[in-house]
């Protein structure tokens, strides 16, 4: 990261795009090597979780098509019935087991990526074999971040639902009632992708500091203070573009008989080359955010300091350093 501290606060949106691209190749080695052993599984689940959720749910509706057309009480009635139970037990236990290896890989990239940037940054000596030596440590703070964002998430989640309850109840459907809906709904929307980007902010904190869970947030929500335009239209942009990649994959490649195998599988290679790279600036531009609202905030990270931090990861007994040890007092611009 060429530029200092004090510049960073005044990096826009592109500025913030052109930092994250110059990261990726100065450290282009390393990066390739992140992006092997973590990025690529981590798409690669993605994507084939599309393709095989499509064909177990096929299958489901395909028989439960028959079985609107069996007799009830015969045998074939009674084998269908048991084969769709079967195969909604599959269905579930392949969602489970997706979402666990998603979790798995998207938090040992976040590690992974942050604290080759951070290092870089701080003019350590980093290497594949060091960041890797670092991500099971660093994993473990990110996975309690994780476990209370999804409380935060689920809490959430749990007053709007009944909210929205009582507001059918208590105001129907009518115009009026259709009107407090609407904004019920703009206003749930606008709290949930606040909620992300705070909750992605608190991942980087997680790694570069010494604040994990509910501080990470907290502090990640004081720190987005003055940036949060920038980093919503990041959230928007970079989600867009992950739909866009999802539904081109669902149109050529799951449902693509009628194209041929030839154009599946350049499609299926296309969205897969698209994703990868996507998921690698996506964590890259999350860590820059991160340098952008520290140095709006005047929170200068001085470089030994964040170099002594991160030094504390590879011993063999990790003892989290003090925020005052991370983290200098205010600088005057």
């Amino acid at each position: 990261m060429d530029r200092e501290q004090e510049e960073m606060q005044f990096l826009g949106l592109f500025g913030i795009y052109a930092e994250s691209y110059k990261i990726i190749l100065s450290w282009r080695k390393l990066f390739s090597q992140i992006t092997l052993s973590l990025i690529l599984p981590l798409s690669f689940i993605f994507l084939a979780h599309i393709e095989v959720s499509d064909l177990l749910f096929s299958k489901i509706l395909h028989n439960e098509l028959q079985l609107d057309q069996t007799q009830i009480g015969t045998k074939s009635y009674t084998h269908l019935s048991d084969l769709i139970s079967s195969e909604w037990s599959y269905l579930w236990l392949f969602k489970f087991a997706y979402f666990t290896f998603l979790l798995v890989f998207s938090l040992l990239s976040t590690a992974a990526v942050v604290y080759a940037i951070a290092a870089a940054y701080a003019g350590r000596d980093v290497t594949f074999s060091v960041v890797m030596s670092v991500v099971p440590k660093v994993w473990k703070k990110l996975m309690v971040t994780f476990l209370c964002t999804f409380f935060a998430f689920f809490a959430y989640n749990l007053v709007a639902a009944v909210t929205l309850i009582i507001s059918i109840f208590t105001i129907g459907f009518s115009n009026l009632g259709l009107v407090i809906l609407g904004i019920l709904s703009i206003l749930y929307s606008i709290g949930f992708v606040y909620m992300t980007v705070v909750w992605q902010l608190a991942s980087v904190v997680s790694v570069l500091e010494d604040l994990y869970g509910f501080k990470a947030m907290m502090k990640s929500k004081d720190l987005i203070k003055g940036k949060l335009w920038i980093a919503v239209v990041v959230f928007f942009k970079l989600n867009l573009s992950s739909l866009v990649i999802q539904v081109v994959f669902e149109r050529f490649v799951v449902n693509g008989e009628a194209f041929g195998w030839l154009v599946r599988a350049g499609f299926g290679v296309l969205c897969f080359l698209l994703l990868f790279k996507l998921f690698l600036f996506g964590l890259v531009i999350q860590t820059v955010i991160y340098f952008v609202c520290k140095s709006f905030h005047h929170e200068n990270i001085d470089k030994s300091s964040l170099s002594d931090h991160l030094e504390v990861y590879l011993l063999a007994e990790y003892v989290p350093l003090k925020a005052k040890d991370v983290q200098l007092e205010p600088f005057d611009v």
